[in-house]
């Protein structure tokens, strides 16, 4: 049978899944206005009593058939400049929760309101403002049909303001949202919009349109209709530039004890609007510093761990560059973190200069997307580095109501001629097809797609492949994974932790909801069973995860969880999870099977301390874990917060081989003076990484966006207490609108 035939079908069937509107039961009318609202949180403004009200909210938890307690108002004014939004927030008095006065605050463990505009229709991408009774905001991306946690992204910041009143049983809202912070096509009439509600005081979520408990409450699958009086203008974006100069103080303890290195380093990015959908993004000599720094994690398997992208450059529609490939980050074709980092002759990862970069990104129309990124990097000879061009190019294409499909090629190639370069490393490129299935209601989603590298005398094979599939419905959920990665598969700007692998996974969940519902809101259980093949091996069975659990959540939103966990590992080579200097490893080509039992509890976030809990006992390989983990946070509210996180994981392995007594301790101290100035402390200690890290860092927000940062680091060996690495940073950033 002609596959491209079957290929063709199966992607027509799936797309029909998708065919069903969009759920659009609820509308609000926008009306146009010519002045201007003077925002001071009040909505005394005679205007806003004639315009339209978003209202009857809905119970998101602890239930999702019934309407809201305490129920919230939405209006929405606009003039040619200027998106007005007010809200009235009903509470049973102003005890309000809210963990700090900084920016990006997390939206589940502070009040708030948060209001979703999917400016293009399409099911996939949306903004989403939110503001705290305090006019604490935030500001976050929506991609992916917001069907995942990793579907907001809230590194990405506009301009845009708001401001708060409280009063005794209520708390109001006044926004202004430029239209030069949003893109949307010239003369739209209507945007798919939602807002929703947390309310910490009595613990429940709301929001406008109803939802089920089983889909996330930033889903794009469940919105009303935003219908604009006149028709809206162009999507006026300014042009803004973002210059920085940075002075730097560093002392390597280790490398160059003798030395003190100073560095003046300047720079800066622009963001250029092209149409009313794209942007173009251009950075010069960017400063990838250390301001914000990252956690450290205490790592037992054999793989990689991925971190979070931070850098603004990489940020808007992040998405059409990084959601290609395996839906659990086993194989990304583009990571946007290779970018700027490499490894030095010692294998150590060191920073690699970028002297410039374009990326130009966005909207086509309502439903075509384009991506296209380049970024130089510098040689560094003497770590026997070289230069590197590093590109990509994408475009998306909505199918149906909510489905897409993509098509990506991204490119590494060497720039120069080394001697220390071999052949087969001079270029590696990644081409590749994505479908993405994604059902008006949200009950069907999924992923296929078929990725090939192309190296150096390496063009044969190298397939990456997924077909991922959920059903999500009545209390049931349903996954079922297929994938495929050649050995051979390279993608050296994407994230691969490991190839060779034939994977199947299946899961399968059941919601149980009790009928009296004062202590808890429901129950679940899940059953997971992953197998990896390695079809090098002759298709040799290699591994095995088999995760049977139970979670209670309570309508206080604390939670429980009880697992029991068997795994099996055929090690090819030899490995040693205690990442002991000198010791024996375990041994290779040999089989590991072993069961633990886990236990997880989290406090309610309202309460003033809050807590975490995890505990893990029972074998590891040929060996026995003991390991427990603690989260112990209290807060000024809303001035400032004290927190302290304790894992511990205790390793008994037979002789030869080494235990392990593995720390990682990171108290943290977060004070906000006001909504302009922050001071924060994070002390790291892992005895697995040999680090006891220091990062206190002080910011000014003096104009919007615009930041003074003062930040010391200080890095010590954890044996010995030798000082490794010190740093002050005095960094300047400005945001200019043109």
């Amino acid at each position: 049978m002609n596959i491209k035939f079957v290929l063709i079908v199966f992607l027509t069937v799936l797309s029909g899944i998708s065919l069903k509107a969009q759920t659009t039961s609820k509308q609000l009318t926008a009306k146009f206005i010519t002045s201007e609202i003077q925002l001071d949180g009040e909505l005394n403004e005679a205007v806003w009593q004639t315009a339209d009200v978003a209202k009857e909210f809905w119970q998101y938890l602890p239930k999702d058939s019934v309407q809201a307690a305490h129920q919230t108002e939405i209006k929405i004014l606009y003039n040619e400049t200027t998106l007005y939004v007010a809200i009235k927030a009903d509470a049973p008095d102003n005890n309000f929760v809210v963990a700090s006065l900084r920016r990006d605050f997390g939206g589940p463990v502070n009040d708030n309101v948060t209001l979703l505009f999917d400016t293009f229709n399409d099911g996939t991408n949306a903004f989403a403002f939110g503001v705290t009774p305090y006019g604490v905001r935030r500001e976050l991306l929506v991609s992916n049909g917001g069907s995942t946690r990793n579907s907001f992204n809230g590194s990405w910041d506009v301009k845009w303001k708001a401001e708060s009143k409280i009063y005794d049983t209520y708390y109001t809202v006044e926004m202004a949202i430029p239209f030069y912070s949003l893109k949307f096509e010239e003369g739209s009439t209507k945007w798919r919009f939602r807002p929703y509600r947390f309310n910490l005081q009595t613990n429940e979520f709301s929001t406008w349109n109803r939802i089920p408990q089983t889909q996330l409450l930033g889903s794009l699958a469940f919105m009303g209709e935003l219908v604009f009086e006149k028709p809206l203008g162009k999507s006026r974006t300014p042009y803004a530039f973002i210059p920085y100069i940075n002075t730097l103080i560093q002392k390597d303890f280790e490398e160059t004890p003798n030395e003190t290195d100073f560095e003046f380093l300047f720079g800066g990015d622009a963001k250029i609007a092209i149409g009313s959908g794209l942007n173009l993004d251009l950075t010069i000599n960017p400063d990838f510093s250390n301001v914000e720094v990252d956690d450290i994690f205490t790592n037992l398997t054999r793989f990689e761990l991925i971190l979070p992208e931070r850098r603004q450059f990489f940020i808007d529609n992040s998405d059409l560059f990084a959601s290609f490939g395996n839906y659990f980050n086993e194989a990304k074709p583009f990571f946007s973190r290779r970018i700027g980092l490499a490894r030095d002759t010692a294998d150590n990862l060191i920073q690699n200069p970028i002297i410039a970069g374009a990326r130009l990104s966005g909207k086509l129309n309502q439903n075509w997307r384009l991506g296209v990124l380049n970024i130089q990097t510098a040689a560094d000879e003497l770590n026997e580095i070289a230069s590197n061009n590093n590109a990509m190019f994408a475009i998306q294409r909505k199918i149906a109501s909510r489905s897409n499909i993509g098509l990506f090629m991204v490119n590494r190639q060497t720039f120069g001629d080394y001697d220390f370069l071999e052949e087969e490393e001079e270029f590696n490129r990644v081409i590749g097809l994505d479908y993405n299935l994604a059902s008006a209601d949200n009950t069907w989603a999924g992923r296929f797609y078929v990725h090939k590298s192309l190296q150096p005398n390496d063009t044969r094979g190298n397939y990456s492949t997924q077909g991922i599939v959920l059903y999500n419905k009545n209390n049931w959920v349903f996954i079922s994974d297929w994938n495929y990665v050649d050995q051979d598969f390279t993608a050296d700007l994407g994230f691969v932790p490991r190839t060779d692998i034939f994977k199947t996974g299946h899961y399968v969940e059941r919601f149980i909801i009790p009928k009296n519902r004062t202590i808890i809101n429901r129950h679940s259980a899940n059953l997971l069973y992953i197998n990896y093949w390695r079809p090098t091996l002759n298709f040799k069975y290699s591994d095995h995860f088999i995760q049977a659990e139970w979670q209670t959540e309570f309508t206080n939103q604390a939670r429980l969880a009880a697992s029991y966990v068997n795994q099996f590992i055929f090690l090819t080579d030899e490995f040693d999870p205690t990442d002991t200097d000198g010791a024996v490893p375990l041994s290779g080509n040999e089989s590991y099977a072993f069961n633990q039992f886990n236990i997880r509890y989290r406090s309610n976030n309202a309460k003033l301390l809050t807590y975490r809990g995890r505990a893990t006992v029972g074998q590891f390989f040929n060996g026995n874990i003991y390991s427990i983990g603690a989260n112990i946070a209290y807060r000024i509210q809303p001035w400032a917060q004290f927190g302290i996180n304790l894992n511990y994981d205790g390793i008994r392995l037979p002789n030869p081989h080494p235990d392990a007594n593995l720390w990682l301790l990171t108290p943290r101290i977060d004070v906000t003076f006001n909504k302009a100035l922050f001071w924060t402390t994070l002390i790291q200690y892992s005895n697995q990484q040999d680090n006891f890290g220091i990062n206190s860092r002080l910011q000014w927000r003096f104009a919007p966006l615009s930041d003074l940062y003062l930040v010391y680091n200080d890095n010590y060996q954890a044996t010995g207490f030798a000082p490794s690495f010190r740093s002050i940073n005095l960094k300047l950033s400005y945001w200019l609108n043109i």
